[in-house]
């Protein structure tokens, strides 16, 4: 582990007292220097999904750091799923009074996507956490032990602090949300609910955007779409290449494709969606912001909404979208082929279910004789309530720490674990106060890295929210 040592860059210029402004919206040094040295140890733990990966290695070492820090073995926990040695999760509780008000909730997930040094710039290793130019580099900077390393270091502040909230405040670290086989909040949902049950949850999936250096919003994920893959196929008896007939396997599959490319599915907003059509609308103004404003207030404005689905961020937020992302086909280089397959991976909107989409997608192949195949399960994806008294605080302290920045609920195109939480009917908000450059989105990508500025005004915006949240009249 390195030590914490800040020389040039804005952190230390800042700490120095040279810019007042932006130090209010600082931790004070010992929990910048602690959040840095947790932060280190988690980066340098490789906690991929394959065998290269440990992630009971990494709720390990914050075990021992809130141990260290005086937390009672019997509220620090580290659980590990049976035949699964390596996808351990933390689970520990800071004990408030007894109030009778249910716990909070603080997810993040410790396992990252894979990321091979090759693939990196030469002088960055991805497991190897990097201070340069005032960012923070490595695998998982920004997905998420950002957030991990923050509600680790907050814990032992408030200890350290004599903090005592009016309700327990819960932290889980687990594993595999990126994928694997053993997703974490899943296991404790179904072995150890009794662990981790609260009355609402905070996650990742939100966060701040900025552009040009500028602060735009800060946003709050309150659902997500669902997500689901379907497999085109299409089969023919074949024959030699030498003479070709017009039915062919790859051609049918290719005539579906080019329909589901260019078939839009319908407009579907929410109360989630329509609030945020609005809100971005004022925040963006020009021919954009018209098209959102008219849109969130009439769906069926179809000039509108043709405008806004140029741009793939509005398109995603209005509509279930399908694309084919993997393809194979034939056996022989000389032969006809006998079959097919494409996969197609759709993101669908809450209120839609996979059997609907099937069934537009069948309707879109079966001229071509594609067979569109789907062998899972529906999934509801409910959405967190758009409620005053979350969304109050959030608008609190965002506008104590950045005056005149809007906060904007948002429904996520991707996906995060915030879904199993609603779904075992644990409302869940994705908010960090962790801003990022919206044009430069490295999250999963080479060199992953945030500014070491926003990491730790996102640690104190998420030490000031949870304060607020667990002393004041939250349900």
């Amino acid at each position: 582990m390195k030590t914490s040592i800040y020389t040039l860059g804005a952190l230390g210029v800042l700490l120095a007292g040279t810019n007042p402004v932006y130090a209010q919206t600082l931790p004070p040094r010992e929990y910048i220097d602690l959040s840095r040295s947790i932060f280190t140890e988690l980066i340098e733990i490789n906690t991929v999904n394959s065998e290269l990966g440990n992630n009971t290695t990494a709720a390990r070492a914050m075990e021992r750091r809130l141990l260290d820090a005086g937390f009672p073995p019997e509220d620090v926990h580290v659980l590990v799923p049976a035949g699964a040695p390596t996808k351990g999760n933390l689970v520990a509780r800071y004990r408030g009074r007894d109030t009778g008000q249910k716990p909070i909730l603080l997810l993040a997930h410790i396992d990252v996507v894979e990321a091979l040094p090759e693939d990196w710039s030469s002088d960055l290793d991805p497991f190897t956490f990097t201070e340069r130019d005032g960012f923070y580099y490595g695998r998982g900077i920004t997905d998420d032990k950002d957030e991990a390393a923050i509600h680790i270091a907050n814990f032992i502040r408030w200890k350290q602090e004599g903090f005592v909230p009016n309700r327990d405040i819960i932290v889980a670290l687990t594993a595999d949300e990126e994928g694997g086989p053993v997703n974490g909040v899943s296991f404790l949902i179904e072995e150890h609910r009794d662990l981790i049950d609260a009355a609402f949850a905070l996650n990742e999936g939100g966060g701040g955007m900025e552009k040009n250096g500028r602060k735009i919003s800060n946003n709050v994920q309150l659902s997500e779409k669902k997500y689901v893959s379907y497999t085109f196929e299409a089969t023919n008896p074949g024959g030699h290449s030498s003479l070709p007939v017009r039915k062919n396997a790859i051609y049918d599959l290719a005539g579906a494709l080019l329909a589901v490319q260019n078939y839009e599915m319908p407009v579907m907003l929410n109360e989630v969606t329509e609030v945020f059509f609005s809100q971005t609308a004022n925040i963006i103004g020009g021919e954009m912001g018209d098209a959102l404003s008219r849109l969130a207030r009439n769906p069926n404005d179809a000039e509108a909404v043709a405008f806004a689905s140029q741009e793939p961020a509005y398109n995603a937020r209005l509509r279930t979208t399908c694309v084919a992302t993997l393809l194979e086909g034939g056996h022989a280089p000389n032969a006809l082929p006998q079959a097919a397959r494409a996969t197609v991976n759709c993101r669908v909107m809450p209120v839609q279910t996979f059997a609907d989409v099937h069934g537009r997608l069948q309707d879109l192949a079966r001229p071509f004789d594609v067979r569109v195949i789907w062998g899972g399960q529906e999934r509801n994806s409910p959405a967190s309530p758009l409620d005053d008294a979350i969304m109050g605080p959030i608008e609190m302290v965002t506008e104590e720490m950045w005056p005149g920045v809007p906060v904007v609920p948002v429904m996520l195109t991707g996906a995060t674990d915030g879904a199993r939480l609603r779904m075992a009917g644990i409302p869940t908000y994705g908010v960090s106060g962790l801003f990022g450059d919206m044009d430069d989105v490295r999250a999963h990508g080479r060199d992953e890295r945030i500014k070491i500025q926003n990491f730790h005004e996102g640690q104190e915006f998420l030490y000031r929210l949870v304060k607020a949240m667990s002393t004041g009249p939250v349900p």
